[in-house]
């Protein structure tokens, strides 16, 4: 489906709003967004570089993929080949531990915000059936003056894989930083300062989540309906993810198509999620996406996958920017807090009871 000379990577992760897909009706505007074959590919190099015009085709180029399909693959976002073997070496050592050891490392009065959460623990909005999956969750590793200040949880790491720590905590870093970066462009593709979101997203409440997807050696024991993650939007402003171990990606374009996405090496894809579209009034599009489970002959096989959710801080205003509200775009959304949408959309997906 997708060209190989294009850079796609797999893109996963939590939260579906099911008004998004169950109530939306085609209409004008819809019709006449472009119907993307395949994800566009952007270079970082071209917006950080000294080169405006690769900076200006970067902003174009981002701007219209999430406008119109929500997503974009990304190259040189600086996660180097060692960080990345060290990430995922480090992570499938964790989830092969025995499940009484990862349970030592369940937080349950944090809502699942940080450390491990259990197979089938999660579920997406609207749904009842537990997600295919277990994973963990790491947040900002900064001062503990400074996560009593922001009212943010410590991390905790399993002793039993010391490298983990260092590996995650470094991914979370050089992510975050990518992200940060692709904000000021956003920025700039809805005519607001480069740097409109660089103090709303520092110190953040961003989460880096290493997923396992399970093998699924006994299918008489699984729900009918029970699949690796249900159809979902996102809850962030933005999600980068680092390409995925296996197949399974499929992404809702537009015209109600399921399109499957094939991770290819050095990429990650970046996605929005609710607060963005939420912020600009549905002008960037999070666009609904879900795990499939494999196919048969293949159900053993294992899945891993690492979004990083790059959240603002909690008092962030998501507000409908005016600019994007008109006679055409009425603004969709009651004003909320970056924190109370976080709030209610994980009492809605079974993370807080």
């Amino acid at each position: 489906m997708f060209s190989q000379n294009k850079n796609i990577a797999e893109v996963v992760s939590s939260n579906y709003d099911s008004s998004t897909i169950y109530n939306r009706k085609p209409t004008e505007e819809l019709m006449s967004d472009i119907l993307y074959g395949e994800v566009p590919a952007v270079d970082l190099m071209d917006f950080t570089g000294n080169d405006s015009m690769l900076k200006n085709n970067f902003v174009q180029t981002l701007g219209d993929a999430f406008k119109n399909i929500g997503f974009v693959a990304v190259k040189n976002h600086g996660l180097s080949d060692v960080m990345t073997d060290n990430l995922y070496r480090s992570i499938k050592e964790f989830f092969v531990l025995p499940e009484a050891i990862k349970l030592n490392y369940e937080l349950k009065n944090l809502g699942g915000q940080r450390g491990y959460t259990p197979k089938g623990r999660e579920h997406a909005q609207g749904r009842i059936v537990g997600d295919l999956k277990e994973f963990y969750h790491i947040g900002q590793e900064i001062a503990a003056a400074d996560l009593a200040r922001l009212g943010y949880p410590q991390n905790v790491f399993p002793q039993e894989v010391p490298e983990f720590k260092a590996a995650t905590v470094a991914a979370y870093r050089t992510l975050e930083t990518a992200g940060v970066q692709i904000l000021r462009a956003i920025a700039i593709y809805l005519d607001l300062d480069e740097f409109y979101f660089d103090e709303r997203v520092k110190f953040g409440n961003s989460i880096l989540r290493p997923i396992h997807y399970f093998p699924l050696d006994n299918p008489q024991d699984i729900p009918a309906d029970a699949v690796r993650a249900a159809a979902h939007g996102d809850i962030n402003l933005i999600t980068l993810l680092m390409g995925a171990s296996a197949a399974g990606l499929q992404i809702l374009r537009q015209d109600g198509k399921w399109i499957p996405v094939t991770a290819l090496p050095k990429q990650i894809v970046v996605n929005v999620g609710d607060m963005l579209a939420r912020l600009t009034n549905k002008k960037l599009k999070s666009t609904i996406h879900r795990v499939v489970n494999p196919p048969e002959g293949l159900g053993h096989t294992p899945r891993y996958s690492i979004p990083f959710f790059l959240h603002p801080v909690s008092q962030m205003d998501l507000t409908c920017l005016s600019s994007c509200i008109d006679e055409h775009h009425p603004k969709q959304f009651a004003d909320i807090t970056a924190g109370e949408f976080l709030h209610q959309r994980l009492r809605e997906i079974g993370l807080i009871k």
